[in-house]
């Protein structure tokens, strides 16, 4: 049987946190002999090598290379690129881990859409992973008609004879942001690319010791000189005009301008971030046009154009305001309509516990064509641009499962509300919105957290759908839905929503049963549950446990 994928690992000094990894790795659906494991070893120099080694003497889908110590993970993928043998190559780190179907659904989706480049969902543990683009799958993706620019590292799968033909291989050597290079150009020149977005195909895990290579503080000057090379490759296959701009302003938002705000920025020693600032100042100054900025949200705005007038102390100033924003998300009503759960809820920004106030809409204020004078002009004049541009704001309720991070947006009514706020004319943004929640359409049982995501003017911001409505409220009855035991309940202190999805214990109530509920006639028992379920009249199984053995029974509900 021909090889299917191979899947390259570049290993360096993991320690124990390359065994989830491996689990994942040799557990795949795919059948054992349509892919292979190439363990490119980096020089470690713990006990990871002969646990390679052995690992290879055992399965004949595992195959190891050693070499000295390069300093980065450019040099290891490629040799595991030269060495694969499969039709497409699958990049996963030694401290990530796969879905258990992974490669079977990211080689599938890949084959029948003719991609290049195969984009599974990720789920992040401890760190952060794209959202919009995986809102819903893409089965042919551009740079000009998805957000795959938002997804620029290397834990995808690309087809071995398109590396091949276009001679694409990782910068090699100690150095910073080579997955961008590399995955910029595969985007840029590949034929198609598929986001597969409907199973989470890999997990990108923050290790307890947070010694993951992205969390190691970097030098400014080197890392922003080879940011420069995937602005290079941007310049390259691309045409000045908007989608350049649209491409660049990944960089700028993400690499430039959110490191330059509130918490982030003021958590990082002074000398540090004023390094810091010096070398964006330089890149922003040197290669992007007023269109790239012009795309950005009012405060993402304020903040590049302090960048490019080389003002360190406004942007600390500003900085400092924005510090205390966040969004409030407040639950109105929690009830099963049929099978399905219908979660009412409100959301807004607040600044230090105390709603955000704007001036009412009368139209754009005018174009930022240089920095606001001092902090009271920028944030009048962010405040005029977001309430101007309130039309375009949204909000979304995801269920995030607690144990393996899995995120699915849940389909969403939501309308816009200014609401007076008795300040001199000035009003509420409020986001008024109710999540239909289909306890059938999440892929696994656990515990799901509600969390809910708004973008509003230049804030995108999460939090947890809470506290409850009213203190010592109940949540909704536990159901049955979707052929599953759903029950809604809030955590305990915080009063949060969470969903324990076909693992409930004591939260169905059933230390309330009555012994007139059970009835016992020979081998057969019948309980009356305190479940709920969508049609009177409703049977489902009740799966006992009695002396060791498990039994299917039919419960009446």
């Amino acid at each position: 049987m021909a090889v299917k994928v191979s899947v390259v690992v570049p290993v360096y000094n993991p320690g124990a946190y390359i065994e989830e990894c491996l689990a994942s790795l040799l557990g795949q659906s795919l059948p054992p002999d349509e892919y292979e494991i190439v363990l490119v070893d980096d020089g470690s120099t713990d006990a990871t090598p002969a646990r390679l080694d052995a690992l290879a003497a055992a399965d004949p889908r595992v195959r190891v290379f050693h070499q000295e110590n390069s300093g980065w993970s450019g040099r290891p993928r490629n040799v595991g690129i030269a060495a694969a043998r499969g039709e497409y190559v699958m990049f996963v780190d030694d401290d990530d881990h796969l879905g258990a179907e992974a490669l079977e659904r990211m080689y599938d989706y890949g084959v029948a859409h003719g991609a290049d480049v195969v984009v599974g969902k990720m789920a992040g543990r401890g760190r952060g992973v794209p959202v919009e683009l995986f809102r819903r799958s893409h089965p042919r993706a551009t740079v000009a008609s998805a957000p795959l620019i938002d997804s620029l590292t290397p834990h995808k799968m690309f087809r071995r004879a398109f590396l091949d033909a276009v001679g694409l291989r990782f910068p090699e050597g100690r150095r910073r942001l080579e997955d961008h290079v590399f995955v910029t150009e595969a985007y840029l020149r590949a034929a198609n690319v598929s986001v597969l977005s409907d199973y989470v195909c890999y997990y990108h895990v923050r290790r307890d010791d947070a010694a993951n290579a992205g969390f190691r503080r970097f030098d400014p000057g080197g890392y922003f000189e080879n940011l420069r090379e995937a602005l290079d490759v941007v310049e390259r296959y691309t045409e000045p005009g908007p989608l350049r701009d649209r491409l660049f302003r990944r960089w700028l938002r993400v690499e430039m301008v959110e490191r330059m705000r509130g918490r982030r920025l003021l958590a990082l020693p002074a000398g540090y971030r004023r390094e810091l600032f010096r070398e964006i100042h330089q890149v922003v100054v040197e290669r992007f046009g007023p269109g790239v900025a012009a795309g950005l949200q009012p405060t993402q705005r304020v903040v590049a154009a302090l960048i490019a007038a080389d003002r360190p102390e406004a942007v600390e100033a500003f900085a400092a305001w924005e510090a205390g924003i966040a969004p409030t998300a407040v639950p109105e009503r929690v009830a099963w309509e049929g099978g399905v759960l219908e979660v009412a809820f409100s959301a807004e920004l607040a600044r230090e516990g105390e709603p955000l106030t704007f001036p009412p809409a009368a139209g754009a204020p005018p174009p930022l064509d240089g920095p606001p004078g001092d902090l009271a002009a920028a944030v009048a004049w962010v405040g005029a641009d977001t309430a101007a541009r309130f039309g375009g704001a949204r909000v979304d309720l995801l269920l995030r499962e607690r144990a393996g991070a899995a995120q699915y947006f849940q389909p969403v009514r939501f309308t816009r509300e200014r609401v007076p706020a008795g300040d001199g004319g000035r009003v509420r943004l409020v986001l008024r919105a109710t999540a239909a929640v289909d306890p059938a359409a999440l892929p696994v049982a656990g515990v799901w957290d509600a969390f809910v995501r708004v973008r509003l003017g230049g804030w995108t911001g999460e939090r947890r759908l809470g506290p409850a409505p009213v203190a010592g409220r109940p949540a909704p009855r536990a159901a049955l839905a979707g052929g599953r035991v759903v029950v809604p309940y809030w955590t305990a202190p915080r009063a949060d929503l969470a969903l324990d999805v076909d693992r409930a214990t004591g939260r169905v109530g059933l230390g309330g049963i009555r012994r007139a509920d059970i009835a016992v006639a020979g081998v057969s028992l019948r309980v009356r549950l305190p479940l709920r379920v969508p049609a009177e009249g409703a049977v489902a199984a009740l799966r006992l446990t009695a002396s060791g053995a498990v039994h299917d029974v039919p419960a009446v509900l």
